[in-house]
């Protein structure tokens, strides 16, 4: 499912002398069946902007097109709950979004509260569970005591349970191991390319963006910097640089070999190809 924003400005406490400009009339098209990171530093705009593709809050001015459905101050009531329905948020911390006492009560509360037809809501647990490479041994235990990578997890499938055709996640590999971040790398290219979903990812680790995002936006102060392929973006070390905004280190690296050494490098994302073109160059 396509997002494409239009014009949109957002402003906290609009027409009182508190009012502050937190989106500055963006234009940007989230494609679909692509992985979009999002990135800036803090305060750029990055959770307003989650936030509206969520219809948790509504643009101050222009419109936002999720889909075939216009978003913006004028929404209906029927068509804000397809939105919701249609894109899922996975917050930071996943316990935010916890509401039950076991696994399986968390992961089907989604539908419950929707009050989704289903007469087989245990095998849409168990086959989330299984999406996320969990088994039916977690469905009795008590989110809340499980793991960061675990809670993680839970909280994915608590989203992906009634098949949204966006996902948004807001910082997903806080809290995570070396273990956890792989894991991590590969569902969401799982969810990609098995399942076709358009995923926003709302992140600082812009190593781990780097591995897995097709296109990047780079906000700061409300305004996008940059947005595009993510490798167009991110060799704008000075630009990104001078905004706050980190590049991958992997990046830097090959940046800073070609103004010191004049030595043109291929992108990469892997260590091992970059080190054997290296050896080329020398």
């Amino acid at each position: 499912m396509e997002i494409k924003f239009e014009n949109v400005s957002y402003i906290y406490h609009a027409n009182s002398p508190l009012a502050k400009v937190a989106l500055n009339n963006l234009n940007v098209v989230f494609e679909d069946n692509k992985i979009h990171g999002l990135i800036g530093p803090s305060g750029s705009g990055k959770t307003t902007l989650v936030e509206l593709i969520n219809g948790l809050s509504f643009p101050t001015e222009g419109t936002i097109k999720i889909g075939n459905d216009i978003l913006n101050k004028k929404i209906s009531k029927e068509v804000l709950s397809k939105i919701r329905f249609n894109v899922g948020l996975v917050f930071q911390f996943p316990e935010e979004q916890f509401f039950n006492s076991t696994v399986e009560d968390e992961i089907s509360f989604a539908l419950k509260n929707y009050k989704h037809k289903l007469k087989r809501i245990d095998k849409r647990v168990n086959d989330a569970l299984k999406m996320v490479g969990l088994s039916s041994k977690y469905l009795t235990l008590n989110p809340f005591y499980l793991s960061s990578n675990e809670k993680r997890r839970i909280a994915i499938a608590s989203v992906l349970i009634y098949n949204p055709k966006v996902i948004i996640l807001d910082e997903p590999t806080v809290g995570l191991d070396n273990k956890g971040k792989k894991y991590f790398i590969k569902l969401i290219k799982k969810l990609k390319n098995d399942y076709h979903k358009t995923i926003i990812v709302c992140t600082h680790d812009v190593d781990m963006l780097y591995q897995i995002a097709d296109d990047v936006v780079a906000l700061n102060n409300g305004e996008i910097i940059l947005s595009g392929d993510k490798n167009e973006v991110f060799n704008e070390v000075d630009l990104l640089d001078s905004h706050n905004i980190e590049v991958p280190k992997i990046v830097k690296f090959i940046h800073k070999v070609r103004i010191t050494k004049g030595i043109k490098l291929d992108d990469s994302k892997d260590v091992k190809d970059l080190i054997k073109d290296v050896y080329r160059s020398v």
